[in-house]
């Protein structure tokens, strides 16, 4: 099996502020492309996790990073690092879906145990790290992801693709 990923970010803004004889113009453009190949060490993959979940109300989603996920091809993945997480939480949804590092357990996406950050309805978060390192996954003591609808009353829908490393 081969591993291949290429991700693409592109950023175009434009300001403009009309005045009496004239409109001067802001213009950003920002464009990153994110290649990373077969393997383990500095800008290298090889696991792919990608699904699509639903929380009820007031729930929580525990994402065991190590040894708990089922591969596309049937086989349990174990993440010893991981290179980009992508969280898409759903237009409908009336929650936020919050991407939180648990008090115990947890992956250090974040920098502090239950930090963590909020997807609102249609938004998106989007982090990646091409080092050898990455954000190490330990098992047992910090392989854990919490996603979590933040509100009751309605369930959320979020799309979810982790990239990481095998050894």
């Amino acid at each position: 099996m081969t591993f291949r990923l290429q991700s693409f970010f592109q950023l175009e803004g434009e300001l403009t502020s009309p005045l009496d004889l004239s409109t001067p113009t802001n213009l950003v453009k920002f464009a990153k492309q994110m290649n990373l190949k077969q393997g383990a060490g500095a800008g290298q993959a090889d696991i792919l996790w990608s699904d699509q979940r639903t929380i009820a109300a007031s729930g929580s989603d525990a994402l065991d990073l190590a040894g708990s996920l089922t591969g596309p091809f049937g086989t349990t993945l174990t993440f010893a690092r991981i290179k980009m997480v992508v969280v898409l939480a759903a237009a409908g949804n009336t929650n936020n879906v919050n991407v939180v590092m648990p008090g115990s357990n947890g992956v250090p996406l974040f920098l502090a145990a239950s930090d963590g950050i909020a997807v609102k309805p249609g938004g998106m978060l989007f982090w990646y790290d091409p080092s050898a390192a990455g954000v190490v996954v330990t098992a047992g003591t910090g392989d854990l992801l919490n996603i979590v609808n933040s509100g009751a009353g309605t369930s959320v829908t979020y799309d979810i693709h982790i990239v990481g490393a095998s050894s």
